[in-house]
């Protein structure tokens, strides 16, 4: 006789070892069952007393369900040692460690305003992303510092619309801190929400870094190509092209005041439709990641009615203000771009007021306003021809609006001009980023309507500097200015409204992430 094989032996051992567990009685240390007392056997020894059970549960046994979860718990192992060995071949084969994912991760950051005109553009068929791909978070943030170099002494104290960090016993300014979650939620829906972590309260002459909304509002795009769509909510305002570009993407530390006076914070709650054939779509986005300085998607046409006093303000009367605007891009054959753009607006605006000495003189007195509001209305021209390298914008806007009269006693009806033109050179390295060096002018005549008692405003500002841009997600603005601008901000002693005179230094370093 052949002797036995080990693999044989050990099933003959198996085989008799389950025959005998099924033919010996079961021993329960506790029995989860009910026995049949008529088949109850007592068992005794010097050690130990069962009871054993001649009619078996027809449950499944303890050794059953054991065997079952053991089963389980191997087949579990196994999933995880094979997905573990996948995980290390790929990571062998790829050979990418957790430092160079994140690094690939930050060389992906960019300026906000380039992954926001790449959502709102039309998608290629079958591109379809899952829900979390089209979601993203993302932001900058903007540190300043300004340092007066020389003013007027017999002037009004140092002041600029927007940045209050020029002024007295200032030094650096969190001037910007947003973060913004956009994104397609559906094929027919775009959603964008942003706030700024660095605003302050108004009215309050120390408190600042608090949150506060600045654009919440939905896209409904009518077709799939995303030509036709419906904007709800609070959102920029389009008129004047700078102020459509986002703050993040300018080159100059601030905007101009001429068309940026017409709309408090660029923003308003509203209702707008815009035009965007496939070729503008294209187009806008093109500019935007190319580096050219964009203004966004905000169609070749635009039509729309909000509230009119301005975003984050609550609104003062019954009266929406209407707007629509008129863009063309248009690229030549050398590949050089240039857009040209005509918009306007119209509606009532209800100035805010507080007590001033009117010329300087007392007592102290609160201007006289109308009920009900001012007439507003503006119409603006737009010609942008893009750095490539060299570029050229030129904005410029008339109309009508609130303005404090000559004695500063009553809000009048008055006439309105201003704008800019500046020049700016794309200059990019190999190794050390992009530079825009840039030259600009710009200027401003009447009410200032945002501001308290819409005080007469003369500006007159010529600013040189330049912005660079180390790599995409972080850049540096250095700029001198030349000013002979009303300080808006009424006076407590003495006259209200008077010139700043002076030279400034401004330094911004930007973080994008």
């Amino acid at each position: 006789m052949p002797p036995l094989r080990p693999v044989w032996f050990g099933t003959a051992v198996v085989l008799a070892a389950v025959f005998a567990g099924l033919c010996a009685p079961v021993v329960y240390a506790q029995s989860p069952f009910e026995p049949d007392s008529s088949t109850e056997l007592s068992l005794q020894s010097d050690h130990w007393s069962a009871q054993t059970l001649t009619n078996y549960p027809t449950e499944p046994s303890a050794i059953d369900q054991l065997s079952n979860r053991l089963l389980e718990t191997e087949a579990r192992l196994n999933a995880l040692q094979q997905a573990q060995q996948q995980n290390q071949i790929y990571a062998e084969a790829s050979g990418r460690s957790l430092g160079d994912a994140l690094r690939e991760r930050f060389e992906q950051i960019q300026d906000p305003a380039i992954t926001t005109v790449d959502q709102e553009t039309r998608h290629a068929p079958g591109s379809r992303k899952s829900w979390f791909d089209r979601l993203s978070i993302r932001g900058f943030a903007q540190m300043r510092y300004n340092e007066i170099l020389w003013d007027d002494p017999d002037g009004a104290p140092p002041h600029h619309v927007g940045d209050e960090s020029v002024g007295i016993n200032q030094n650096f300014l969190l001037r910007r801190a947003r973060v913004i979650l956009s994104g397609d939620v559906s094929d027919h829906m775009f959603v964008f929400i942003q706030a700024d972590l660095a605003s302050n309260i108004p009215g309050s002459p120390d408190a600042n870094h608090y949150s506060q909304l600045r654009d919440c509002f939905g896209d409904v795009y009518f077709d799939e190509d995303h030509i036709h769509r419906l904007r709800i909510g609070l959102t920029k305002v389009p008129y004047g092209w700078e102020n459509l570009q986002a703050v993040s993407n300018r080159i100059p530390i601030d905007r101009n005041d001429g068309l940026n006076s017409g709309v408090r914070n660029e923003r308003d709650l509203g209702l707008f439709y815009y035009y965007t054939p496939e070729f503008a779509q294209d187009l806008f986005k093109y500019v935007l990641d190319n580096g050219l300085k964009g203004s966004g998607n905000f169609g070749l046409f635009g039509l729309g009615v909000y509230n009119g006093q301005g975003g984050s303000l609550r609104e003062q009367n019954d009266n929406l203000h209407m707007v629509a605007r008129l863009t063309w891009p248009m690229q030549f054959e050398n590949g050089q771009i240039i857009e040209t753009s005509i918009q306007g607006y119209t509606g009532k605006f209800v100035v805010l007021t507080s007590p001033i000495e009117p010329l300087g003189v007392p007592p102290t007195a609160t201007p006289a306003v109308a009920e009900g509001g001012y007439l507003d209305q503006r119409v603006a021209g737009t010609f942008v021809y893009y750095p490539q390298p060299i570029g050229f914008q030129a904005e410029w806007n008339v109309g009508r609006g609130p303005v404090l009269d000559a004695a500063q006693t009553e809000v009048v009806d008055g006439s309105l001009t201003g704008g800019y033109a500046m020049t700016m050179y794309r200059w990019q390295t190999e190794c050390y980023g992009t530079l825009f060096p840039y030259v600009r002018y710009h200027y401003y005549s009447g009410g200032y309507k945002g501001e308290r008692n819409a005080p007469d405003a003369l500006i007159s500002s010529g600013e040189c500097g330049v912005e660079w841009q180390f790599n995409p997600q972080m850049e540096l603005t250095v700029e001198l200015n030349f000013l002979d601008r009303t300080n808006t901000v009424a006076q407590p002693v003495g006259e209200s409204y008077q010139q700043f005179v002076g030279n400034l230094l401004r330094v911004q370093f930007q973080m994008n992430y």
